[in-house]
């Protein structure tokens, strides 16, 4: 079995634009991204982002919109596979973080040792699928007021910081 790092997409591996508290659609890689994955992917981790897009079913961005945000993301980074959840929460289905879905269906798909594997996000969602999914959880810093519902395993400032974390963490053997 493989391992892998899931990746949150907004607010981890792009920056994101808060405006009254919700995300808007500007588009930029944060600094040190690359390099992570680089590092990551070196070190033979698969590298698969889980994003929750609620404001598909919501009606506010299109999942067109958020497509071509994944085409772009393909084209300038190298990751194996992009998992996207287009629900809100009133939809109770299995693949909205804190939910494990998009992490369980990945696992199955490229054949993921999810215990040997991390999940790094910036929401107390992604730590609560992680955790769930029985990943070590990385929580980044975030510009959200929101409370951690769900202690991580460890907190750090960004995905370049956590790269090297994941990658000693792993050398221990758990």
């Amino acid at each position: 079995m493989r391992r892998a790092v899931f990746l949150d997409r907004d607010g981890v591996i792009n920056r994101e634009i808060l405006r009254n508290g919700h995300a808007t659609a500007p588009f930029e890689i944060l600094p040190g991204v690359q390099d992570a994955l680089d590092r990551l992917r070196g070190a033979g981790f698969l590298l698969i982002i889980v994003t929750n897009q609620p404001d598909v079913a919501r009606g506010s961005v299109s999942r067109d919109a958020v497509e071509a945000i994944h085409s772009r993301l393909r084209q300038m980074l190298t990751v194996d596979d992009i998992r996207v959840c287009y629900h809100d929460d009133a939809d109770g289905c299995a693949c909205r973080k804190p939910a494990p879905g998009m992490l369980y269906a990945a696992a199955v798909e490229h054949d993921v040792a999810l215990a040997a594997s991390y999940m790094v996000g910036d929401r107390w969602r992604d730590v609560g699928a992680g955790r769930s999914a029985g990943c070590t959880t990385i929580l980044v810093h975030s510009d959200r007021r929101e409370p951690t519902a769900i202690e991580p395993n460890i907190r750090m400032g960004g995905l370049g910081d956590a790269a090297p974390w994941i990658l000693a963490h792993a050398q221990r053997g758990r």
